[in-house]
């Protein structure tokens, strides 16, 4: 990789990113709406509205890899999420389609299959099970690469991000939680591994709660460092003071699922 694309540079995950990803690579160009607040001189960023093909294909332009972080991130209405999340996705791989990217990591949700019960583990061959507007949009995605991938040559990796932050913050998040570091190693194998053509993977770090079966990553390389029990009283004792969500604390998906559930299954055996 010579030169990464990375969309969503101002989010959460982007701003994490920008702290471990230029030790492994070099020449990256940061892409946003708007810039960070804290863009540093020497960091490269171009503006990019993902709805405008022109401006997402002159992001990615000369680019060999591509870290697609940017879009709408939490669930939203159904216009902000088609422009941000289906249309800004479909310009995304179509602009690098058009410009010869070679690799493309997209971040997927874990609210793409957000409606299975907590006590069911899933492969990443389970079929999608979205939980809102924004996990649609997420499904859209992985639709999307499986596309470009076997359609036009793409190598794509699909990551069922679950939650990125320093450290687990309740009951939930203990088994889904992602190390940043761990998210680098995931990445690192989309945009490098010999043997990538499309793959899906589930963003979690070494979670003894997990309900994920992470095969597909451990099978090429994944050996995560984070490990969410090591947080377990912290992480619990904030779950005590949340008030109980009986069809949240159910799903996968927690108050995804709760958020305008209406005359729903509340509580699917599997």
């Amino acid at each position: 990789m010579q030169t990464v694309v990375v969309t969503g540079a101002s989010g959460g995950i982007g701003t994490r990113l920008r702290k471990l990803l230029p030790a492994v690579y070099p020449q990256i160009r940061w892409s946003d709406l708007v810039p960070p607040a804290d863009l540093a001189a020497h960091e490269r960023f171009i503006k990019a509205d993902l709805s405008v093909a022109s401006e997402v294909e002159r992001a990615v332009d000369g680019a060999q890899g591509i870290v697609h972080l940017g879009g709408f991130s939490t669930e939203g209405p159904w216009e902000t999420i088609l422009q941000a999340n289906i249309v800004g996705c479909y310009n995304l791989f179509e602009a690098a389609r058009r410009r010869g990217v070679e690799r493309v990591v997209f971040a997927s949700s874990n609210h793409a299959i957000g409606f299975y019960p907590r006590r069911r583990r899933i492969g990443v061959e389970a079929p999608v099970r979205p939980d809102s507007r924004y996990g649609v949009s997420k499904a859209f995605g992985e639709a999307l690469a499986a596309l470009y991938a076997y359609k036009h040559g793409l190598r794509v990796t699909s990551i069922r991000i679950g939650n990125v932050t320093d450290v687990p913050a309740d009951e939930r998040r203990l088994s889904i939680w992602l190390k940043p570091e761990d998210l680098v190693q995931l990445i690192r194998i989309g945009l490098e591994h010999p043997d990538i053509r499309c793959e899906i993977f589930y963003g979690s770090s070494d979670n003894a709660r997990g309900w994920w079966d992470n095969a597909a990553a451990f099978r090429l390389g994944y050996r995560p460092q984070g490990r969410s029990e090591e947080h377990r009283a912290e992480a619990l004792a904030a779950q005590a003071e949340l008030a109980p969500d009986p069809v949240g604390d159910w799903y996968q998906g927690g108050a995804y699922c709760s958020d305008e559930f209406d005359d729903g299954v509340a509580d699917a055996p599997v």
